[in-house]
């Protein structure tokens, strides 16, 4: 067994690294200027402040490195990566003109159009894992829709962001899917499968609200937004059915994630929407895209590095001790049940997600450290463990106007509002945002009766193949 790493002042030295970087996100999540590359500097002052304070900084520096290499991070970059070339694809193939096209050519109005809004920013979402990406995808064209076919601003803008809340919050290739399962070593099978039933029961009372709540506006034309109308985009939701149906036939999440760009690229070069220069080619000038394969890498390369870093200054406060003090505490003076152990891992999380503008670094900073032993402590199974984590980042979350999905959300919607000269709600609204608060709420039903609450079974829990790089 390693010996614990020293730094000076005990224990309060060692949590210096971790208050430097939460003081940082959230100062710059405050100040509205949050994001994976501006939090970049706040790792790096806590990673360097921290080897001052270590009694033996070889050692400190050895634990920076076994956090980076750790197995759990190795999983997580990958999928990423595949990931953030998934959703390019399923952007670049026409999604959203097709989602336009479902909603537009219906002849619904009003609540009824507010209901398919939601239901295709679920799918979009979903189908490429980015909620910021749904927000921003959608609302210049879904907002001034709605409004002209007589739905409530307000509501009709909340479609959009619970849509959003939801696929980050179920869709395999999502990164908050991909960092609680990979943190507590759930295969994404056994996270999909059990979290479906969380995610549908909120998403289901939330439709009830939009239906009944959505309506209320007068109906007028807009010729601008049905010329983008094409049914072919939706042709894309193949890939998506490629990707979740090989996950949970139990092949590895990097293999589905690699079928499903595959099956996208070949989707999109058969319907003209992607041309073979748009996926690869050599730019006319050094520093230009090469196409969307770049251009889906680089999108997740902020968060992959911050990642990396957030590892490395958890892995210090686990060797240090700190962690497992919190656990002792919190063991003493509250969590005696497996309910209690279940409300702690769901509280601890959304305590996490409040400060910090971006929801998959909450999950790696409590997910290894608390979470998964508090968890296993109580006998709750990896996928359990996992889908508390996650759903709890899915709701405060989205209601809060610092974080990046809000602030992206009205920022879209403010600017679709103002190109077509119509009402904008305030971005206020986002605390009424109903899928937020209907997953909260099945949330604590699921821990209070037990719901969709599944244990370690006997004989212990092994980690699974995809976790464990090993095997």
């Amino acid at each position: 067994m390693r010996n614990e790493l020293q730094m000076r002042g005990g224990i309060l030295g060692g949590l210096v690294p971790l208050i430097i970087l939460v003081c940082g996100l959230v100062w710059l999540s405050v100040a509205e200027r949050g994001g994976t590359k501006p939090f970049w500097a706040c790792a790096w002052i806590a990673i360097a402040v921290g080897v001052l304070l270590a009694k033996d900084p070889k050692e400190y520096c050895r634990a920076l490195m076994r956090g980076i290499g750790d197995k759990t991070g190795i999983v997580i970059v990958t999928a990423w990566l595949f990931a953030g070339v998934f959703g390019e694809l399923m952007k670049a193939g026409g999604l959203v003109n097709g989602l336009l096209w479902m909603g537009m050519t219906t002849g619904a109005q009003g609540s009824v159009f507010v209901s398919m809004v939601f239901f295709a920013a679920m799918l979009f979402s979903v189908g490429t894992g980015t909620s910021t990406g749904t927000c921003i995808a959608l609302s210049p064209v879904l907002y001034p829709a709605g409004v002209f076919l007589g739905a409530d601003p307000a509501m009709l803008a909340l479609a959009i962001l619970s849509g959003a809340a939801f696929g980050d919050n179920l869709a395999p290739v999502s990164d908050t899917t991909i960092v609680s399962a990979y943190t507590q070593g759930a295969t994404m099978r056994e996270v999909v499968r059990s979290r479906f039933p969380l995610s549908i029961s909120a998403a289901l009372v939330a439709a009830v609200v939009f239906a009944a709540l959505g309506g209320g506006g007068q109906p007028s034309g807009l010729p601008e937004i049905k010329a983008q109308l094409d049914a072919t985009g939706l042709v894309m939701l193949l890939s998506l059915v490629i990707v979740v149906a090989t996950a949970l036939c139990g092949r590895h999440i990097i293999e589905a994630l690699i079928y499903g760009n595959i099956s996208a690229a070949l989707l999109g070069l058969l319907t003209g929407r992607i041309s073979p220069g748009g996926l690869f080619n050599i730019p006319e000038k050094r520093g230009l895209s090469t196409g969307i394969i770049e251009n889906g890498v680089n999108s997740v390369v902020g968060a992959i590095i911050f990642a990396i870093l957030i590892l490395a200054v958890t892995q210090v406060l686990v060797e240090s001790g700190i962690m497992r003090r919190i656990l002792e505490m919190a063991e003493r003076a509250v969590v005696k049940t497996v309910r209690q152990a279940e409300a702690f891992i769901v509280g601890i999380t959304i305590l996490a997600s409040i400060p910090i503008s971006a929801n998959a670094p909450a999950e790696l900073l409590v997910g290894p450290s608390l979470v998964k032993p508090m968890g296993k402590k109580f006998g709750l199974a990896a996928a359990r463990r996992a889908n508390l984590m996650d759903c709890a980042v899915c709701t405060l979350f989205f209601t809060l106007p610092w974080h990046i999905a809000v602030a992206a959300w009205y920022g879209a919607v403010y600017a679709a509002a103002q190109q077509y000269n119509i009402a904008a709600p305030p971005i206020s609204v986002a605390l009424y945002n109903p899928y937020s608060w209907t997953l909260l709420a099945v949330l604590i039903f699921s821990i209070i009766t037990g719901w969709n609450r599944k244990m370690i079974p006997e004989g212990g829990e092994e980690e699974s193949e995809e976790y464990n790089s090993e095997n």
